[in-house]
């Protein structure tokens, strides 16, 4: 292999959560998943925790959630910060929460 077609990777174990969030508590949301995200970059084995926000529908959030075994995505759903945000928006969805696992297929 030539130098350019070498890459490093890492498999990474990644889950889409989907939010629908009620039109009335779309900036406290924002806010408490801000929260969430600065701690959870900080765990250990996290690789990305991104939120993002539909430019269509601002009611709509996907959090991406990165982590480099499942082990480290599991212990994720058992931090303090985890459980307090999951407790602070549980009445701001407009319906459940859906997170759909993943695994890299390629950086």
């Amino acid at each position: 292999m030539d130098g350019a077609s070498q890459w490093f990777w890492l498999e990474m174990h990644v889950t889409c959560v989907h939010v629908h969030v009620k039109a009335d508590r779309i900036e406290e949301f924002r806010q408490a998943s801000i929260l969430n995200h600065q701690e959870s970059i900080q765990e250990p084995g996290n690789q990305r925790f991104d939120i993002l926000q539909s430019k269509d529908d601002p009611t709509l959030f996907l959090l991406y959630e990165a982590y480099e075994s499942e082990a480290a995505a599991a212990a994720h759903k058992t931090t303090p910060h985890y459980l307090k945000w999951r407790e602070t928006v549980a009445d701001w969805m407009a319906e459940p929460r859906k997170g759909v696992p993943y695994v890299s297929v390629a950086p």
